[in-house]
């Protein structure tokens, strides 16, 4: 269905884009420009985007034409655009505690969705800036804990946002619909819920403690926003941390009418999820409009990127997309873990940079921390695995040598899938019981379509070494070598 050189391989080898990870940074010179002038050594204010399920092809700057991206793509265009940005896990839960952490999933115990919680013994973005005295609020899915002390479940326990640097928030603990999000939709008959009946008891959202029963109907995007842009005009006179994480394009995926007539020459399922995207879209126009209104632009670091690739049936479906990228969510591949990013802060990255540095959603801690001056609160106790990306993105190292590391277990279905970048080189062992492991040579085949194991079987066994070597060091991370009994 798509027009567009993101489905050309031959067009695709020069950008191999990832683009989604936008970095606006945001200052504290949150008055208008005229009743206050900008203060150019102010600390800058930062604000993390994040989709859920949307893959590396749903977006415009990527090179889709029939999905309508225009924010994102202009983010893309004014900032920088990451052509290789990986998550750090094929799926949700583990790849958003390590944006939070800077830290591979491995580590902190959160290995699938549901699976434990956010360890308090962890260090966060928010708590590292709360040591600059940033005001800090977190706005969408969490899923890293559940955000209701009364709900008891078979996995996973209480860990709201508060229990590590928030001082807002209002979230769900996981997914909901992306339209009316305390309504089962229609069609809808999965994880025991029937059409027309409440969302997980009707009000699955909680704001700083309490159920928030208002203001829930319609996009879902929309409802998100409505509570990030009081936070951000509330503590625009200082520096803030505003974490929003979108629900869209996770299924149940839902648009509204007046978004999927924009699709009209679609079916149901892609004026859903096409309709879902651009509304999500729609949201990050009203945010970027509002940090321009406030004078801020100038001082915000933003960031955006997705949590993982497509969902696997919408994938199969050939609605979602990871473009011509092998895998989707819950694989190993490069279409399960390669995402959208791009980064925005005006004055500090230059405008249309484009990097197919290999980074990750572990960069975004050290990223951080050393744009606001926070690098040295570091716990040295805590193995920090990404890297500050601003080398790279202002062009002062382009080219950092560093290995990434990736993983996603659930051993009682017999899913344990790794995998490891060595330069160009990509070990992976399949999420399958098989547990098969291949090797890529990503340079020249970026769609992982020839395993070379056999090949370069000494290639094979350094890479297999190092990823033990890794897996050995989380696995005493996660046991307690980082914390203080």
């Amino acid at each position: 269905m798509m027009k567009s050189r993101m489905n050309e391989r031959s067009g695709f080898g020069a950008r191999l884009s990832v683009g989604v990870f936008c970095l606006i940074g945001l200052s504290q010179s949150a008055l208008k420009a005229a009743e206050q002038p900008e203060r150019e050594s102010a600390p800058p204010n930062v604000i993390m985007l994040m989709s859920d399920d949307q893959g590396w092809g749903d977006v415009g700057f990527n090179g889709n034409d029939d999905i309508h991206t225009p924010n994102l793509d202009a983010m893309a265009a004014g900032g920088a655009r990451l052509d290789r940005f990986y998550a750090a896990a094929p799926l949700c839960s583990p790849t958003r505690g390590s944006c939070l952490t800077g830290r591979y999933p491995f580590r902190f115990g959160i290995l699938a969705a549901h699976t434990g919680a956010m360890r308090v013994g962890e260090t966060t973005i928010p708590e590292l800036l709360k040591k600059k005295d940033y005001r800090t609020g977190f706005f969408g899915k969490w899923h890293i804990g559940w955000v209701k002390p009364d709900v008891v479940s078979s996995r996973g326990f209480y860990s709201p946002p508060s229990h590590h640097g928030f001082d807002q928030y209002f979230a769900t603990t996981s997914a909901v619909p992306t339209w009316d999000p305390t309504v089962t939709p229609e069609g809808w008959s999965k994880w025991g819920n029937e059409a027309g009946e409440p969302w997980k008891g009707g009000f699955p959202y909680v704001q700083d403690g309490e159920e928030a029963t208002e203001n829930l109907a319609g996009d879902d995007s929309r409802i998100i926003m409505d509570r990030v842009i009081p936070f951000i005009e509330s503590n625009a006179d200082q520096p803030f941390l505003a974490t929003v994480w979108f629900h869209a394009p996770h299924e149940p995926v839902v648009a509204g009418e007046e978004y999927k007539k924009r699709y009209s020459k679609f079916g149901r399922l892609r004026q859903n999820y096409y309709g879902c995207i651009t509304a999500m879209d729609e949201q990050i126009g009203r945010l970027r409009a509002k940090l321009r209104e406030l004078n801020l632009e100038k001082n915000t670091l933003v960031l955006f990127c997705s949590d993982n690739g497509p969902s696997d049936g919408l994938a199969k479906k050939g609605v979602a997309s990871a473009g011509p990228f092998r895998g989707h969510k819950h694989t190993m591949y490069e279409g399960g873990v390669l995402v959208p990013a791009c980064v925005e802060w005006p004055g500090v990255i230059p405008a249309g940079t484009t990097s197919d540095v290999r980074c990750s959603t572990v960069d975004f801690l050290p990223t951080i921390a050393q744009a606001c001056g926070v690098e040295s609160a570091i716990k040295s106790s805590l193995p920090i695995d990404g890297i500050d990306l601003m080398p790279v993105l202002t062009g002062a190292d382009p080219d950092p040598d560093r290995d990434l590391f990736f993983g996603y277990r659930r051993l009682y279905q017999g899913t344990d899938g790794k995998a490891i970048i060595s330069g160009d080189w990509k070990l992976l062992q399949e999420a399958k019981k098989s547990g098969r492991r291949y090797l890529f040579d990503l340079s020249k085949d970026p769609y992982e379509e020839h395993d070379l194991t056999d090949e370069f079987p000494e290639r094979a066994s350094t890479l297999s070494r190092k990823l033990a070597e890794i897996e050995a060091s989380c696995q005493r991370s996660r046991d307690g070598a980082d914390y203080r009994y």
